[in-house]
């Protein structure tokens, strides 16, 4: 317990599943916490201004500390917003979690362009603008003399790293979010500020209304049995970035259950070469030996 001691953490996303376990936990580990969420569905449509203040009156009544936001981090107003609550609050920050997010599956030929224009919004502008607001608020810090030992965790997915039918909105959104994770780890890690991602395998709004995924993310039968897709099991290696002492940089992590695996990204697999122009005919020919 206490591992994160006095940091001030901020979570998008915070009000529900993945990201209420996170704010939960960091609370439970000794951080202050800024719980954010416009209440919206898992399609981003509407709001509900109390869903941020009851995860903050479940924090405060384990004795935690924590205050709510509703900013709208899809925008640098709205993150600039929350950074403000923040720094009104508790002084300073720490760590920023990026999970907010919204979800519209839907085959690429039969996708409407508001539902791609919206979910590379929801998902990789909201990433984008708290990064950038925070980011700067850090460089500025450290640049005045000031030490730094921040940490940002975003979030990806599986159906951006490996690929899922039905998410290419969702997935080119997520894939943006991984390449985000490893360039901005080597531009601020000057600033101290240490960049990392999680790819989260566990049971949510967004996981139960997606066939065939539904049944697989149940919780079991069996009440003693462990709940391998339980959100919460995510949260553990979401505060291990945090704290400050974690080395990890430009990573991005797979967690499911009680499994945590190392992702690596894209990588240079077989090769032909030769020391002049191909010819069409050449390589249809040599192709045959990676294609």
């Amino acid at each position: 317990m206490n591992q994160l001691k006095d940091r001030v953490i901020v979570v998008t996303g915070a009000g529900r599943g993945l990201g209420r376990e996170h704010a939960l936990l960091l609370a439970a580990e000794g951080a202050k916490v800024v719980v954010d969420d416009t209440g919206s569905e898992p399609d981003g449509h509407g709001n509900d201004i109390t869903i941020a203040k009851s995860v903050v009156d479940e924090i405060v009544a384990a004795g935690g500390t924590a205050v709510a936001s509703v900013a709208d981090v899809t925008t640098i107003d709205g993150a600039s917003e929350l950074l403000d609550l923040a720094l009104e609050a508790f002084g300073s920050v720490d760590g920023l979690v990026n999970n907010a997010g919204i979800l519209r599956d839907r085959m690429f030929l039969n996708m409407p362009e508001a539902d791609w224009d919206d979910v590379i919004s929801g998902q990789l502008r909201a990433t984008f603008a708290p990064c950038t607001v925070f980011g700067n608020y850090w460089r500025e810090r450290s640049k005045s003399g000031e030490p730094v030992a921040a940490s940002i965790v975003n979030v990806s997915s599986t159906s951006g790293l490996l690929g899922a039918v039905g998410q290419s909105n969702y997935g080119a959104a997520k894939a943006g979010i991984a390449a985000l994770t490893t360039i901005l780890a080597q531009e601020v890690g000057r600033y101290g500020v240490r960049v990392n991602a999680i790819t989260p395998v566990a049971r949510t709004r967004m996981t139960e209304n997606v066939p065939g995924i539904k049944e697989l993310v149940a919780a079991p039968d069996d009440p003693s049995a462990f709940d391998t897709y339980h959100p919460g099991n995510v949260s553990p290696v979401v505060a291990y970035l945090l704290t400050e002492s974690c080395p990890a940089t430009g990573q991005v992590f797979y967690a499911k259950g009680g499994e945590v695996r190392q992702f690596l990204g894209w990588q240079y697999g077989k090769t032909i070469a030769r020391d002049s122009r191909w010819s069409v005919e050449e390589l249809t020919e040599a192709m045959s030996e990676i294609v």
